[in-house]
């Protein structure tokens, strides 16, 4: 069977790529033009994508192709309908990050609470001179316990968030549709407008959907306590950027951590990636090297399922 990979650079570097029986014959692209993308899958049976969008151009080109497997949860980059129409089935990988995104929400959160990277300037710049030196407790920091953090969204990576919250000291509140009542002890179920009032912190954890693009607005933001901590490691189409960005301009969130923004990378005028208040990693919370080989054998697996004629994951 052919298999391609289009965009394999983040997921496969210093990995030995899918782990699949020498009888496919893979080729793998660290990164793929979107021109190319039609030239490259060519007759391939197969494709795996992880940032780079099959569009209904590339089905309706591409009569070969039976299956695509995402390198991740997120699955915007296909359009399912075109995929439906070309009677492709389509794949994701999920609940394989949930430890790495949870780690990186919380390192996020530290960072705001600690200003580490502040701190650790100061002292490699040869500054940590003076024990007066008012540069030393000019940078504001807090303590986490006692503090309330708001999930929006509370699946896998939400509870874990929550544990790991928990264990601070935290006040735990979490909000979904559905309230699981399987979910720990330790967080307390309530209305969305309920937990902007009370969150100190307010951390995203929902899908992108179109219910939920945007939802963090001018709006939802004035439902929020002065001075709110604002994270997201989850898609960075849930937030108004601007909006965003106004608010921490006149204070009314105090900072925002973020993994993710509505473009990336960031264009120059992004009103985030570059702001005082805002610390931004770039879209890396799943990359620990023993997550990405988790995902590498999770997405094989979805394929070897699907052969086998017991397709798992399925989302077309």
């Amino acid at each position: 069977m052919k298999v391609v990979v289009l965009d394999g650079f983040l997921a496969g570097y210093g990995l030995n790529g899918l782990p699949l029986p020498d009888t496919f014959k893979i080729k793998w692209y660290d990164n793929t033009p979107p021109e190319q993308t039609i030239e490259r899958i060519g007759t391939a049976e197969a494709v795996f994508v992880n940032r780079l969008r099959l569009d209904a151009r590339v089905f309706e080109a591409c009569p070969s192709l039976r299956f695509a497997g995402t390198f991740g949860t997120g699955y915007n980059m296909i359009d399912l309908d075109a995929a439906r129409r070309a009677g492709v089935t389509v794949c994701n990988v999920p609940a394989y990050s949930t430890a790495a995104v949870a780690q990186n929400t919380i390192s996020l959160l530290l960072n705001i609470a600690t200003m580490t990277h502040i701190h650790s300037r100061y002292v490699s710049t040869g500054h940590w001179t003076d024990p007066t030196d008012h540069a030393l407790v000019s940078v504001p920091m807090f303590e986490l316990a006692g503090k309330t953090i708001g999930l929006i969204g509370c699946g896998d990576i939400g509870s874990a968030v929550g544990r790991i919250a928990a264990a601070f000291g935290m006040r735990v509140l979490a909000y979904r549709r559905h309230p699981d009542p399987s979910a720990g002890a330790y967080i307390r179920f309530v209305a969305l407008d309920a937990l902007y009032a009370q969150s100190d912190i307010v951390s995203l954890h929902c899908p992108l959907t179109p219910q939920t693009r945007g939802m963090i607005d001018r709006a939802a933001i004035g439902r929020m306590k002065d001075g709110a901590v604002l994270l997201n490691t989850a898609r960075g189409g849930l937030l108004c950027e601007r909006d965003v960005a106004d608010a921490l301009d006149c204070g009314k969130l105090y900072m925002a951590g973020l993994d993710v923004l509505c473009d990336e990378p960031p264009a120059p005028d992004s009103p985030l990636a570059r702001h005082p208040r805002v610390i931004c990693t770039p879209h890396i919370s799943w990359m620990p090297r023993e997550t990405r080989a988790r995902l590498l054998r999770a997405a094989a697996d979805n394929l070897l399922c699907f052969l086998e004629g017991n397709p798992q994951n399925v989302i077309v």
